[in-house]
């Protein structure tokens, strides 16, 4: 009998990350749906409560990630391997990086790539002319700044610790293990059960940021494209097909369904961008591309730096600490995910590959959709940057319109965008499945169905309360205490390197 309580109480433990943190998803969950006035006013006081105590946090910790990383590439641990020193990398450069780019920033960047540099240039912080030539340099080299190195950097700190404890020293892939050197044995106790909870968390609320943006601008694409009704009964139906979709994705598994649709993603979506690179304005473009690269590493540290406290503040809440409280509150899931398909790289091919290669990919496609919906603003009378200043979700379909193809292109970019969704939805659903399952990486059925339903609840109450602006308040939120997290993280991984260093003398 006391054997038999023993083993209940001993399952129980190993599922408390489980079912605490859905416990506190589903009270979120209910109040959305009892109460959206409640549930507004408290994510609005929390909101506003972090951006006007708290942003600073934001701003240090995105710079310093990205020099430990880059410091750490090049140290004496770069040759160290994320796994046995025989192991082989299990995928190719291209599934790699595929996943990489689908699972970091897949359904942002369509979303954005052409309405934010046109936003920005019609909305620049007060010291700067609107709409002026001025305005619109801000714009490519902040879009630049808030999808380039901070973001992969953040990544990289999450992924790169993971993957050094779980590979490396044999333990459970979880984040809690990461905090060994620290916490000792007492990652396997309250500690490290509040570390996961909180990765959860964050988790649930940075994907289902994703997901109301992704779902969004399908809804707006259908409506524009095909006379599609603008009700939320739509969003929510296309939120539900897409739940099916990755939920079904998610049972084959990581092989046969994420990297399958990763690839088929990559491909597609370069294929778009060069043949709008080709029919576009392919000069300014290329113009714009090393002219804003310029600008970005010459001005890199200031921006990096620069919390406006006596001009423009408010911009920067709204833009740059709202996307680094995004990628911080995406990390636990692109930093298990990643941490997943990169064991048997170094630790330099893994900060150089993460870092520069999806970058630069970054920077290319918004100089090409950012910089053709200026080309058509300067040239055509289009007025693409009221259209995106009004809803961000449309500018695309208005440029395609002036592109040859272009509704060839539309179709082709809302299947785009609806792949993108499952593959992020898909990889978070899994890595919620192994945060919850005390770092199984084969998580259960009913884990990872229970898990996709949440997040999908919880992109449907956001949008429904708030929309946009519900979901972004939301993920910086959540992401406060989770960047605490990621500071301990760098100490303990470097402390693990240098144990690792003075015992096998690298």
């Amino acid at each position: 009998m006391f054997k038999a309580i023993a083993t209940k109480k001993e399952t129980f433990k190993k599922q408390i990350v489980f079912f605490v943190s859905l416990f506190i998803t589903l009270i979120i969950l209910a109040i959305g749906i009892i109460d959206q006035e409640l549930m507004t006013k408290y994510v609005s006081w929390a909101y506003n409560g972090i951006l006007n105590n708290f942003g600073w946090i934001y701003m240090l910790s995105a710079i310093f990630f990205l020099v430990f990383a880059i410091g750490l590439s090049f140290s004496r641990f770069g040759n160290i391997k994320l796994g046995k020193d025989h192991e082989k990398p299990q995928y190719s450069y291209f599934g790699w990086f595929s996943m990489l780019f689908a699972a970091g920033m897949g359904i942002g960047l369509i979303f954005w790539g052409v309405s934010e540099p046109l936003v920005h240039y019609l909305e620049p912080p007060e010291h700067i002319q609107n709409a002026s030539k001025d305005a619109a340099s801000f714009g490519m080299r902040y879009s630049f700044f808030h999808w380039g190195l901070q973001p992969w950097a953040i990544y990289i700190i999450m992924s790169l610790s993971i993957a050094y404890f779980s590979f490396r020293r044999e333990m459970p892939p979880l984040i809690s293990s990461c905090f060994y050197p620290l916490l000792g044995d007492s990652i396997y106790r309250t500690p490290g059960y509040i570390i996961d909870i909180l990765a959860v968390l964050a988790t649930i609320f940075g994907v289902a940021t994703s997901l109301g943006l992704g779902a969004t601008q399908i809804h707006t694409g259908l409506s524009y494209l095909y006379g599609l009704s603008e009700g939320f009964n739509i969003t929510l139906i296309i939120i539900l097909i897409a739940t099916v979709l990755y939920m079904l994705s998610s049972i084959v598994g990581l092989d046969k369904g994420i990297q399958a649709l990763s690839k088929l993603n990559m491909f597609v979506a370069l294929l778009l961008m060069t043949f709008l690179l080709i029919v576009g304005p392919t000069t300014y473009i290329l113009n714009i591309f090393t002219s804003t690269i310029g600008t970005y590493t010459n001005r890199l540290l200031e921006m990096s730096l620069d919390s406006s406290p006596f001009i423009g503040y408010e911009w920067i809440q709204s833009w740059t600490l709202f996307y680094w409280a995004w990628w911080i509150s995406w990390s636990p899931f692109v930093g298990l995910f990643v941490a997943r398909i990169s064991r048997g790289r170094t630790i330099k091919e893994f900060i150089h590959g993460v870092l520069i290669v999806p970058t630069l990919l970054t920077f290319l496609w918004f100089s090409v959709f950012g910089g053709t919906g200026f080309k058509l603003q300067f040239t055509q009378g289009i007025n693409l940057a009221e259209i995106a200043q009004k809803d961000a979700s449309l500018a695309l379909f208005h440029m395609f319109e002036a592109i040859p193809l272009g509704s060839l292109l539309s179709a082709i970019s809302l299947i785009l965008l609806f792949v993108f969704f499952i593959t992020s939805a898909d990889s978070a659903t899994f890595v919620l499945g192994i945060l919850s399952s005390n770092g199984s990486m084969n998580p259960s059925l009913t884990k990872k169905v229970t898990w996709g339903a949440s997040q999908s609840g919880i992109a449907l109450i956001l949008l429904w309360v708030g929309g946009i602006q519900a979901l972004q308040k939301m993920a910086i939120t959540a992401a406060l205490p989770f960047s605490i997290i990621m500071l301990l993280l760098c100490y303990n991984l470097y402390s693990a390197l240098c144990e690792e260093d003075k015992y096998f003398k690298i």
